[in-house]
């Protein structure tokens, strides 16, 4: 054996050489050697016959031990001219012929469908005063061939967290929790349908404590709609789509007011900023700062606190608890499982900017220093709104402002001769900031309703007259 390798490694540069002499030889009667007698200066070499020589050109034994002639295929016209194509062949290797999830789910006599009557799913307000999002539709079973028996017809929607960091790697159960918020039962009884469309009506109630659908590093939250029927014979039919739920909050008329102070120095930043952004669009800050002139009497000189640089950043903060499953979960002294899990938090910049010019200076007795800042949010960052669940997800965002400010000296008496003193600092500020979904032009379900009169008794009220009926004008004239 290690001879044939040896000699395997010697004839690797000329394989292919070898091969196509060998498949001439085939083909080529005149120059086949005999049996057992090998050519002068050939080696051993293992050829790869196309699909068309394996099967036209294999050779079976006769009684005498001869081989039997090989059965010639008709040659093209390419082969005729001399120009031959050799294909290989992977007995291996097989392509194709994998059904999808769509195509295992159908049914030759039926097929199932859904239509969403309702507009998207939008939670207005937050999680206290929201009074929810209303779903609607119709599942649309369409029989091709009667009659068509179904044992039971039933749906359920559910919310399917998804932990990209669970309790226990591995481990399906700590990376998935699933809750049922509702189910129908159309076809509780084995029911035959006739040839056409069947229409069943389904609506649902999203209450307004339920999270929003996000898909983030840390979590996934999603909203799953999965109908089922089940026909007397044939495979199941089953549909699957997912429910995209939004929250947008309310965006103030006035932007928030901050004034922050900044110690040891006589520096105070007053800043006026919309404490409700969107994912897409800009937003302005008004920034002014006072108290960055000094004026030292005794001395003759006055100090000043000039910006040199101005950068902002818009943080996203994740965080979330991964519970640990049954499985998982610590047993305590009485053997109940615990409720434990993992907290996980991560932190990004959704966006960024640098500053080194664009404000206005005033460096009089009572200067200041006002500008106007446009941020935004990156929107290849693909930012996650805030959200916040009874589970401990919680989503947060934060707008950091930060200023480079350097102190200089100059005498009362010739203030343009100004002297840097090499003293700098850093002044930061943070503000809390609300990423949401925008409204448009759609306000929450329960004012879209018409008014119900409840307390309207099932009568007409009376009406008492207190003149009498003869004193009135009028009546005589009527008669």
């Amino acid at each position: 054996m290690p001879h044939r390798v040896a000699s395997f490694f010697r004839s690797s540069n000329d394989s292919i050489n070898n091969i196509k002499a060998q498949v001439q030889r085939r083909r080529s009667p005149n120059s086949r050697s005999p049996a057992g007698t090998p050519r002068p200066g050939s080696t051993r070499t293992v050829s790869y016959a196309s699909s068309v020589d394996d099967e036209g050109e294999e050779q079976a034994p006769t009684q005498a031990g001869h081989a039997a002639p090989p059965v010639r295929m008709p040659e093209t016209a390419k082969e005729k001219d001399g120009i031959h194509h050799h294909r290989l062949s992977f007995p291996g290797l097989h392509l194709g012929g994998h059904k999808s999830k769509d195509q295992a789910h159908q049914h030759p006599n039926a097929s199932l469908d859904w239509k969403i009557e309702s507009p998207p799913a939008v939670m207005y307000g937050d999680t206290e005063n929201s009074t929810g999002a209303l779903v609607s539709g119709q599942l649309q079973l369409a029989v091709r061939e009667a009659p068509f028996e179904v044992e039971s017809f039933e749906a359920r929607l559910n919310i399917h967290v998804i932990r990209k960091r669970p309790y226990k790697d591995h481990c399906h159960d700590c990376a998935n929790q699933v809750t049922e918020l509702k189910s129908w039962k159309f076809l509780a009884e084995p029911t035959a349908l006739t040839k056409r469309l069947h229409e069943f009506p389904f609506s649902t109630l999203l209450e307004g404590h339920l999270p929003a659908s996000t898909d983030n590093s840390v979590v996934t939250v999603r909203y799953d709609f999965t109908a089922e029927v089940r026909p007397k014979t044939g495979p199941v039919l089953k549909l699957s789509k997912t429910i995209n739920v939004k929250r947008a909050l309310t965006v103030p008329e006035m932007p928030h007011h901050s004034v922050r102070i900044f110690p040891p120095t006589n520096i105070t930043a007053s800043v006026h900023y919309p404490n409700v952004i969107h994912p897409i669009g800009s937003n302005k800050l008004e920034l002014r700062l006072e108290g960055i002139v000094k004026s030292n009497p005794d001395v003759k000189t006055v100090e000043y606190w000039k910006l040199k640089r101005l950068s902002w950043k818009i943080e996203e903060h994740l965080n979330t608890v991964s519970p640990a499953c049954k499985k998982h979960c610590p047993k305590t002294e009485t053997g109940e499982s615990a409720n434990k899990g993992l907290k996980r938090t991560e932190a990004r910049t959704i966006g960024s900017g640098d500053l080194s010019s664009g404000w206005k200076s005033d460096y009089t007795p009572n200067g200041n220093v006002e500008m106007e800042l446009e941020y935004q949010v990156n929107p290849g960052n693909k930012a996650v709104c805030d959200m916040k669940s009874n589970d401990g997800t919680e989503v947060t965002h934060q707008l950091v402002v930060e200023m480079v400010v350097a102190q200089e000296y100059a005498p009362i008496n010739q203030p343009k001769h100004v002297t840097p003193t090499g003293v700098a600092r850093i002044l930061r500020m943070h503000f809390g900031t609300v990423v949401t979904e925008r409204g448009g032009l759609g306000v929450s379900w329960d004012n879209e309703a018409p008014p119900i009169y409840q307390d309207v008794p099932p009568s007409p009220p009376s009406y008492l007259c207190e003149i009498p009926y003869e004193e009135v004008d009028g009546i005589s004239d009527l008669e």
